[in-house]
This record gives structure tokens, sequence and C-alpha cells, in this order.
């Protein structure tokens, strides 16, 4: 494969999955203005989040299909014109509905963007560089949330609602202009795209991934590990932090860019061991499930305001949830043939997403029943997010025991090919042998 060429198409699709990202982010940083501009509710805010997963979570099967029978290309420039006339619609909206239906339109294109560009990866790049740049898709792509915590907010605070949204617009306009002059669905020589299947054709091959112990895998995996990072990013983290925790606005920034740039940091390191480990992939979606259920409960029921140190601990914890749910896609990507990737990685996405549309509108919805029952006179009261946001526990519980389940499926299914799956210790003496075998190996030449 031509390797300039294949990291061109890469940095182009990845720009765009990166301001799909800032459009998707950028409304958890306008929730207090949103609540003032529209007069709106705790549950009607969330709302807005909600309908947006919504629409993104249900699109992500049939975008997994149609990525599969009308390549990248169409897809990625398609989410761009729909995000971009969303943000357009948010800008200039004065109502609920108004917005609403904005951010109809960015879910949308959202929804089109991140299938497409990781069905770019196993085309372009040799299979031993999959699980790395796959990684490096997701950890490059978090800028887009940098982009929303700092520039945009400050635009935002600055300037008003009316240019913010503007410019995530003028950004989308861009990402199309770029996607259809320069990505390519598949490298020169590649051959060409089988012809699109029948609705029966495309039904079999949507059932055959959803058999898949792989592909359900990496479902509950994503829906685990991904959600609670989710819900604190995109609704609830900047009201949480500035009208539960009492910090001020520039240290909240702060500490939502430390969510980026951790995702950045760990992402890479995933990748290789995702690549060195692939046994043991699943262990470590269950260890950062634990890690998410400890930080959150350190927050919680730290008597008043946490400090500093544990909030900036909590966002470290949660930000490595967004590498870790890209586990997910590995088990897709190597559990099925190359045609049903796009399929099988759809299903796949949907899991976080719905996890994290529920925990908002719960957690939105118990905000608001707090208060109308008088339990918290302050709508974002610490004591009222203490209880909404142990909402969370009940999905955590759930994926993980949706993972051992299928983990057990897997491997059964996995023992019955003859592929043995070592003990953990095992596993780890085997490496550092096979490791001081190489060094002894160059110190003799």
């Amino acid at each position: 494969m031509n390797a300039p060429r294949a990291w061109l198409i890469w940095t182009i699709g990845v720009f765009a999955y990166l301001v799909a990202v800032a459009q998707r982010t950028s409304f958890g940083i306008a929730g207090l203005e949103a609540t003032e501009r529209f007069h709106a509710t705790a549950a009607a805010i969330s709302f807005f989040t909600v309908l947006q997963l919504l629409v993104y979570a249900g699109l992500q099967i049939p975008v997994g299909v149609l990525v599969d029978r009308f390549g990248s290309r169409a897809m990625i420039a398609t989410g761009a014109v729909l995000m971009g006339l969303g943000q357009l619609q948010l800008a200039n909206a004065d109502t609920v509905p108004g917005g609403v239906f904005g951010r109809v339109l960015v879910g949308a294109g959202d929804a089109m963007t991140f299938v497409s560009v990781l069905r770019l990866v196993p085309l372009w790049f040799a299979p031993a560089r999959v699980p790395v740049v796959t990684q490096l898709t997701g950890m490059t792509g978090q800028l887009g949330q940098l982009f929303s915590v700092v520039p945009f907010a400050f635009l935002l605070h600055a300037s008003g609602w009316t240019p913010a949204f503007l410019t995530l617009s003028a950004m989308s306009a861009l990402a199309v202009v770029l996607v259809l002059a320069l990505l390519r669905d598949v490298p020169p020589g590649h051959p060409p795209r089988e012809p699109a299947q029948g609705l029966r054709a495309t039904g079999v091959s949507l059932t055959r991934a959803w058999q898949q112990p792989g592909t359900r895998l990496g479902l509950w995996s994503h829906f685990t590990v991904q959600f609670s990072g989710n819900v604190f990013a995109m609704t609830w983290g900047y009201p949480f932090l500035v009208s539960g925790q009492g910090l001020d606005p520039g240290t909240v920034s702060a500490l939502m860019a430390l969510f980026v740039a951790t995702a950045i940091v760990v992402g890479p390191g995933f990748g290789r061991f995702v690549s060195r480990h692939p046994m043991r992939r699943s262990a470590m979606v269950l260890l950062i499930t634990g890690a998410t259920a400890l930080a959150w409960a350190t927050v919680l029921l730290w008597p008043g305001h946490a400090p500093l140190w544990l909030l900036a601990g909590l966002v470290v914890v949660l930000a490595i949830g967004g590498p870790g749910s890209m586990i997910g896609f590995d088990f897709a990507r190597t559990f099925n043939p190359a045609q049903r990737i796009g399929t099988a990685t759809g299903i796949v996405n949907v899991g976080g997403f719905i996890a994290a549309l529920v925990t908002i509108f719960a957690v939105g919805l118990i905000l608001d029943v707090l208060r109308v029952t008088g339990y918290s006179s302050d709508l974002y009261s610490l004591d009222s997010f203490r209880i909404a946001f142990s909402i969370q526990y009940v999905l955590l519980a759930l994926g993980t025991v949706l993972i051992l389940v299928t983990r057990r499926k897997v491997r059964r299914q996995m023992a019955a090919q003859g592929v043995h799956v070592p003990p953990l210790l095992k596993t780890l003496a085997e490496q550092r042998r096979a490791r001081l075998e190489q060094r002894r190996s160059r110190a003799v030449k």
C-alpha cells in the first residue's frame, strides 16, 4: 500500500471526525446558556442530547449497512452536510422545538461519520497497523472536544450564542469540501466494491454479524466503558462541576481539556496493548469498568465539595473509557469478514450511546423530581447530583454481567475452532521469555 497516500486519506477522514466530535460535544459546554436561552428545565435540556443520541444510536446499524454498500466518502460528506445544517438551525433557534430539530440533524450527521472513517482503516493500512491506527483515529478525533471546551467556549461567552454555532456550521462546510476533493474509499488497484446487495442479502449480513458472539462482546464492551464519559462530557459534567462542586468556569474548562488530553495520551497505549495481547482485551474492559465505578463512588461519597485533585482523578478515569471503548471495534474487526466490518462496527457503536442517552435523560429527570418534591430548592445542587449520578451503577452492573456472559460464548467458540485462551500469568511469562530470546538473538548478531 502507498503509505503517504494512506495517511493523507486517514487525515482527511479524521478531520471530518474531529469536526463531528466538536458538533457533538458543543451543546454540553453551552448547557447553562441553553437553559436561559430556551427557558427550559433540566429534563428539557437533557432531552436535547438524549434525542440527538437516540438518532445517533438508531442510525448506527443502518449506517453500517449503507457504508458497506456506498463507501465512506459519500457517507462522511453527507454527514458533514447534515451537521452543518443542524448547527445553522441551532444558531438561530430560540425555542425548544427549534433547538431540538437542530440537534436531531447534528445527531444524524454525526452518526454517519465515525463508522465510515473506521471502515477506511483496514482498507488503507496493513493488518498489523490497524489496532494502533484505530486508536489514533479515536484519539485524534477527540481534539474536536478540545475545540469545544476552549475556542468554542471562549467564542460562546465573548460573542454569544449565534456566532458560536455559526462557526461550527462553517467547520462542517470545510469538511464537506475536503472530503469530496481528497478522500477516496479504497487504494488504487483495490478490487472494486461488490454490487449492491438486495434487502434480503443485507438482512442476512446483519443477522450474521449479530449472531457472531464477538460482535456482541464488542457491543457490551462499548456499552459499559464509554457511556459515563459521554454523560459527563456531553451534558452533565459542566453543570456538575460549576453548580454542584462550585468551580469557576476557567477551572472547569481546564478539567475538560484534561479529559481530552488524557484520551489522546492513553490511546496509542491501548492500540499497542490490543496488538500484543488480543486474548486480554475483555480483561482490560472489565478493569476500566471497575475503575470507573470506584472513581464515581469516591467523588459522590466525599463529604462536601470534592478537592480538585480528586475531581481531576475522576476526569482522567472517565477519559480512559473513550480509548477503552475502541476495544469493542477491534472485536468487531477480528470476528467478522471484511465485507461485514461496517455492519458489525455499527452494531458495536450503538452500545455506548444507548447507555449514555438513557443515563443523560435519567439524570435530568431525577434532578427535576428532586426539586419538584422539595428535596432541593436548587436544580443543580450537589446533593441532587449525588443521587442522580448514582443511576450509572445500574448500567455499569448490567454491562459487566453481559460482558461476562458473552465472553464465555466467545471463548467456547474459539475453543471449538482450536484456539486456546491461556491464563494471564502464563501468557505474560511466555511473552517475557520471548522478549529475552529476542534480546539474546540480537546480542549474538
